[in-house]
C-alpha cells in the first residue's frame, strides 16, 4: 500500500507542509507515525486534500468541513452532497450580500472622484466643494470579526501564489507609508492614486483563498486608508504580503 512522508505527501498535492501540519491539528487529516516519530499518510490522504481543498475554495468554515468528513467517511456521496448544498446555498447569499457591498461602495467612490474632479471653488474648502465625504463612506469588508477563528491555511498555491503575492507587492509599493496598528497595518496611500477599485477587487479575491484576513477601506479628503487583520498565528503571512512585522 502507498504511503507518504510529510514531505512527499506535500509535494504530491501541492499543499505545503505546514499546511498538512496544521490540518493534522484541526482534526481533518489524521496521521500515522513511525517508530522515530515521522508523519506517515496513506493513499487516502491525496483524496481527502482534494476535498478539503474543493471544500475550502467554497468558503466553508472548519467546523463545516470537519463534518463534512465525518459523513464523507461513511463512504456513501448522497449524504454528502445532501449536506454540502445547503451549506453551498448560504455561501452564495453570503457573497451576493458582499458583491452588492462592493458594488455601492465602487459607486460612492466613483461619485466622490467625479466631484473631486470638477472645477474647486475659489478660498477655503467649504461643505460643497467635494473634500468632505459623507461618514457613511468609510466602508469595512468585513463587519465582525469571523477571521479570528478561520484556519491560518490559503488555498493557492504554485504559479497563482506567486501571482497574489506579486499583485499585492506592487500595491504596497505604492503606498505612501505604514503604519502599525493592532493585529495588523495601516497602508496610506495618496488621495489621487486611483487605487480604492483595485484594493477592493483584490482585497475580496485574497479574503476567497486567505479567509483569516480583514480587510477595511476608508476614503478622507487627503488619503485611502487600508487597513490589514488577522490572527496573531498569521503574522507572517502579513508580513509576507503587507511589511508588517513578524
Amino acid at each position: 500500500m502507498t504511503s507518504y512522508r510529510i514531505s512527499q505527501l506535500a509535494e504530491r498535492s501541492g499543499v505545503p507542509a505546514t499546511t498538512l501540519r496544521f490540518y493534522e491539528d484541526a482534526g481533518l487529516l489524521p496521521a500515522d507515525r513511525t517508530p522515530a516519530g515521522y508523519r506517515v499518510y496513506g493513499q487516502d490522504a491525496v483524496e481527502r486534500l482534494a476535498f478539503i481543498s474543493s471544500a475550502k475554495l467554497l468558503g466553508l468554515t472548519l467546523e463545516e468541513i470537519r463534518e463534512l468528513l465525518d459523513v464523507r467517511e461513511e463512504g456513501v456521496c448522497a449524504p454528502v452532497r445532501a449536506r454540502l448544498l445547503p451549506l453551498v446555498a448560504e455561501r452564495i447569499t453570503e457573497t451576493g450580500a458582499r458583491i452588492t457591498e462592493l458594488r455601492a461602495f465602487a459607486a460612492r467612490l466613483a461619485a466622490a472622484r467625479a466631484e473631486l474632479s470638477g472645477p474647486a471653488p475659489e478660498g477655503a474648502c467649504g461643505p460643497d466643494c467635494g473634500c468632505t465625504t459623507d461618514p457613511g463612506l468609510a466602508t469595512s469588508l468585513s463587519q465582525d470579526q469571523p477571521w479570528r477563528d478561520v484556519p491560518v491555511a490559503c488555498t493557492l498555491g504554485g504559479s497563482e501564489l506567486d501571482e497574489r503575492t506579486g499583485q499585492w507587492r506592487q500595491l504596497v509599493s505604492q503606498a505612501d507609508r505604514r503604519e502599525e496598528i493592532p493585529d495588523g497595518i495601516r497602508l496610506v496611500f495618496p488621495a489621487g492614486a486611483d487605487l480604492a477599485g483595485e484594493i477592493a477587487t483584490l482585497a475580496a479575491a485574497e479574503q476567497g483563498c486567505c479567509a483569516f484576513f480583514d480587510f477595511s477601506l476608508r476614503l478622507t479628503p487627503s488619503a485611502l486608508h487600508l487597513e490589514v487583520r488577522a490572527p496573531e498565528s498569521a503574522a507572517k503571512v502579513l508580513a509576507d504580503l503587507f511589511g508588517a512585522t513578524a
